[in-house]
């Protein structure tokens, strides 16, 4: 039966359907995501080719004011179909079952260029009257959060001590799977810091941490995630509030590591030597976790560049795609 699919994946989806139609399943099932997904590949990616991870993740990426449940329904169909094309053959990038079995899928937002210096003047005309410090500690906060690549909690954790700002270097601590790595700022941002530093330790001279709260401790992950997705909800002001993408603090370390990338293809550099500094930098325990940024460039951008796709599979991560 032709349902009227007009994607590289057409006849594929028809008998995938007529395949659960065999075992017992309504059509209905199947054919709302399924034709969703048609249109999308076809508007997306004309011509023939594999399914690729490329466009699984691409697929995922939420809409405007898509909720949790409409992801993980899209995962289950992609994984299904993938598991459908490797039982019959062909070649497809099966989406890791982890991502369909409940809780939270975390899809990166990755600001553009403007986005993000809109974000940042959000940032930056913060004023607290009660409070005077707090703008100048924000601003710096999710500027080394951004320049330096941090999780948020390494930033939100950063001690004094830990502080080099003679030398420009970071020493994060104890951070995820228990690894330690030393950072060093830009210049611009060490300007910033030591600018920072010096409000900081009049207004706190008893505190241990970089940016402590009223009481001296670490702000909470959830208050700053709290003013972060205020600060990008007045630079969306056009948007509905209803229809915001949903953004995480962690996104600055995304777009960080993809705009790292960026550069050095834009340098015609080879990503494959590339990537250990980046781990490095990053501290990913697996090369897997780094490689994984690849697949969030733009795909025009990765087939330009002539990327060994063939010695860069082994790469491709299975385990932690994103990491909380």
């Amino acid at each position: 039966m032709n349902r009227g699919f007009t994607s590289m994946f057409a006849d594929d989806l028809n008998h995938l359907i007529d395949l659960k139609i065999s075992l017992g399943y309504s059509e209905n099932t199947y054919l709302g995501r399924t034709r969703q997904f048609d249109r999308y590949c076809a508007t997306k990616y004309a011509g023939t080719g594999d399914l690729t991870e490329g466009i699984v993740l691409s697929w995922l990426k939420p809409d405007p004011g898509e909720s949790n449940h409409v992801i993980h329904s899209r995962a289950a169909f992609i994984r299904g179909f993938g598991i459908y094309l490797k039982s019959i053959g062909k070649n497809a990038y099966i989406l890791p079952d982890k991502f369909t079995a409940g809780g939270t899928v975390f899809v990166p937002y990755l600001f553009g260029d403007n986005e993000l210096a809109k974000l940042f003047r959000e940032v930056d005309t913060y004023k607290y009257p009660k409070e005077p410090f707090r703008p100048l500690l924000l601003s710096t906060y999710f500027r080394m959060t951004y320049t330096c690549g941090l999780r948020p909690n390494e930033g939100r954790k950063l001690k004094r001590n830990e502080v080099d700002l003679n030398t420009g270097e970071l020493r994060i601590i104890e951070t995820k799977k228990h690894k330690s790595r030393n950072i060093v700022m830009s210049d611009e941002m060490n300007s910033l810091a030591k600018s920072y530093a010096t409000v900081r330790d009049a207004a706190f001279p008893e505190s241990e941490f970089f940016f402590p709260s009223p009481s001296g401790e670490p702000y909470s992950a959830g208050w700053m995630q709290g003013k972060f997705k205020r600060f990008f909800a007045l630079s969306k002001q056009d948007v509905p509030k209803d229809l915001l993408p949903s953004v995480r603090v962690y996104d600055l370390r995304h777009r960080f590591a993809t705009a790292v990338l960026n550069r050095w293809l834009d340098e015609k550099k080879d990503l494959s030597s590339r990537l250990p500094y980046l781990q490095t930098y990053m501290g990913h325990k697996s090369l897997e976790a780094t490689a994984y940024y690849i697949h969030l460039l733009p795909e025009n951008l990765i087939k330009s560049a002539g990327i060994d796709w063939e010695s860069m599979n082994h790469l491709i991560p299975r385990v932690e795609l994103w990491e909380k």
